[in-house]
């Protein structure tokens, strides 16, 4: 393989977003105020699902999966990116990027994998009702998200791993806000066509497939929802899963363009721009869009605050 004649760099320069000093605060607290409202989301399905008997079911605790998932994703990327705002650019050892890395690949893997179970959940609740109960258990969900937790953490351990055993060399500047792939790979000293082969591989795996499934499962469902023959009876089951096709709309749309259309000739800014939508986009927008749109997640709300303001008054 072919070595560059470049000296050895432990440490990686993240620009981050360059943007003028007068603005800087704003937009600094601008992501502040996204991060909190993210956590405050995502912790409170989480806590709706844990405590709301009506939300005990297969759909609800796939959510509350996905909910720690964008804890995971947001967390491991803005509170960097916090550091790189209020002064030049973040400087990171190898070790630390290899770690936001794998923490961010292990969290869109599980995002991709839930999506798609999510996804045939709804196929099995709509298509398929008379087998439902049987088929999606809480044993067999369980099953399920272990299987996925599993498959994330281990398999980025082996491409994370792979990656750090590649010697880094030139700047060390990397013009982006967090240690994606593309930017890290670029640091290297030797040749990568084997391991970018093999992301394309796992990018195959846990985007393309989980993305046809989705496709099809959604097929059938619209299939099976114009066979209904009340206009009401359409949309109250297409209620069901409108949520979930806006957020697979958005989170997928957004992966293809960053990781499989041309990268070539387009510009950094825009790159920056669009992984945004699925660092950060993604995890703020996902329990605005299931709770504005579910009447069930509406109806717990207003238990729990019916319920605390009755405790309010009665120990007044």
């Amino acid at each position: 393989m072919e070595r560059k004649n470049m000296s050895s760099i432990n440490i990686i320069h993240l620009l981050g977003f360059q943007m003028p000093h007068n603005i800087r605060f704003l937009i600094f607290f601008l992501f502040l105020i996204i991060y909190y409202v993210t956590l405050c989301g995502n912790l409170l399905i989480i806590t709706l699902v844990s405590y709301s008997k009506s939300l005990h079911s297969p759909m609800y605790f796939f959510l509350s999966q996905l909910s720690i998932s964008d804890i995971l994703l947001i967390t491991d990327i803005l509170p960097n990116t916090f550091h790189g705002m209020l002064g030049k650019g973040t400087v990171l050892s190898f070790s630390d990027c290899h770690t936001q890395f794998y923490f961010f690949a292990v969290s869109e893997t599980l995002e991709c994998l839930l999506l798609t179970v999510m996804s045939y959940d709804r196929y099995l609740a709509i298509c398929k009702p008379l087998h439902y109960s049987l088929t999606m258990n809480f044993q067999v969900c369980w099953m399920i998200v272990i299987t996925c937790w599993a498959l994330g953490f281990f398999l980025e351990m082996i491409h994370t791993l792979m990656i750090s055993q590649l010697k880094f060399c030139g700047s060390g500047i990397v013009d982006h806000f967090f240690c994606d792939l593309d930017p890290i790979l670029q640091l290297s000293c030797y040749d990568t066509t084997i391991i970018q082969l093999e992301v394309t591989l796992l990018s195959a795996v846990f985007i393309v497939i989980p993305f046809f499934i989705i496709i099809v499962s959604y097929i059938y469902i619209i299939i099976t929802i114009f066979n209904i023959p009340s206009v009401t009876g359409r949309q109250k089951v297409f209620s069901t899963c409108s949520s979930h096709l806006t957020v697979v709309s958005i989170f997928f749309g957004t992966l293809i363009c960053v990781y499989f259309l041309p990268s070539k000739g387009q510009s950094m800014n825009i790159t920056k721009f669009l992984s945004l939508f699925y660092t950060v986009g993604t995890p703020l927008l996902n329990p605005m869009i299931y709770s504005l749109r579910n009447t069930d997640l509406k109806q717990a709300v207003d238990k729990i605050i019916n319920h605390c303001l009755y405790f309010l008054l009665t120990e007044t």
